[in-house]
């Protein structure tokens, strides 16, 4: 996670800007990232080699929505599916779909990942998979990364004792809803990128698994595309 945004003045102004879009911001929800616009601009370029006519895409742990608001609004012909566990960043993400007029594209659902989405969402119909999950381990938060939950939720960094709790339950269960084919991108921290490939390639149920790196040569994005049925 970014060290050197300032949460305090963003939740002050009530806004961030994330891919640029103006993104509401509130207490109960992570503060969009600039690291993250990878994520996005990576999930943008997938659905664009892919040029499906009607694209389905679902923002899993979604946040504030920004995720599901950028590729949307990138995408125009997109439609997302968003899904978060609190009632924090739910709200949050309502607000902001409304906020750019996306209502029509954009819904926003509340539960246990893709527990709100079982009912909503046919098996082995979703393109894309995007994930910008938890990935801070116990142990850091109780240590150097202290003070990233001073002001922002926790449960928007705890991730278990190694950090890839999230992830590897969003392997397995991404699989139901991915179309063969379909891809599924993660965020990932700073030296998580080998731990989350290789829990994709372990599965056996993707392939062309790769890390996408940001301008400093970070790898911060790791994605792969679900094998087809044999």
């Amino acid at each position: 996670m970014s060290q050197d945004i300032d949460v305090a003045g963003a939740y002050s102004r009530g806004s961030a800007v994330f891919m640029g879009m103006e993104m509401l911001v509130a207490s109960g929800a992570l503060v969009p990232r600039p690291e993250t616009e990878l994520l996005g601009s990576t999930a943008v370029d997938v659905l664009h080699q892919m040029s499906l006519p009607a694209p389905r895409v679902i923002d899993m742990c979604c946040g504030a929505g920004n995720l599901a608001c950028a590729i949307a609004h990138q995408v125009p012909t997109a439609r997302v599916w968003a899904s978060d566990l609190t009632d924090g960043c739910v709200e949050v993400a309502c607000r902001n779909v409304a906020h750019h007029g996306l209502a029509d594209r954009v819904s926003v659902h509340q539960g246990d990942l893709f527990e709100a989405l079982s009912a909503l969402v046919p098996q082995g119909s979703i393109d894309v998979v995007v994930c910008n999950p938890p990935y801070i381990s116990e142990k850091r938060l109780e240590g150097d990364r202290s003070h990233l939950v001073a002001l922002e939720p926790r449960e928007a960094f705890a991730a278990g004792p190694y950090g890839i709790a999230i992830h590897m339950r969003v392997v397995k269960d991404a699989l139901r809803y991915l179309r063969p084919s379909g891809a599924l991108l993660f965020e990932v921290g700073l030296g998580q990128d080998r731990q989350v490939a290789s829990l994709l390639d372990r599965s056996r149920s993707y392939e062309g698994i790769r890390s996408v790196t940001n301008r400093a040569g970070e790898a911060r994005v790791v994605l792969g595309y679900a094998k087809p049925q044999t």
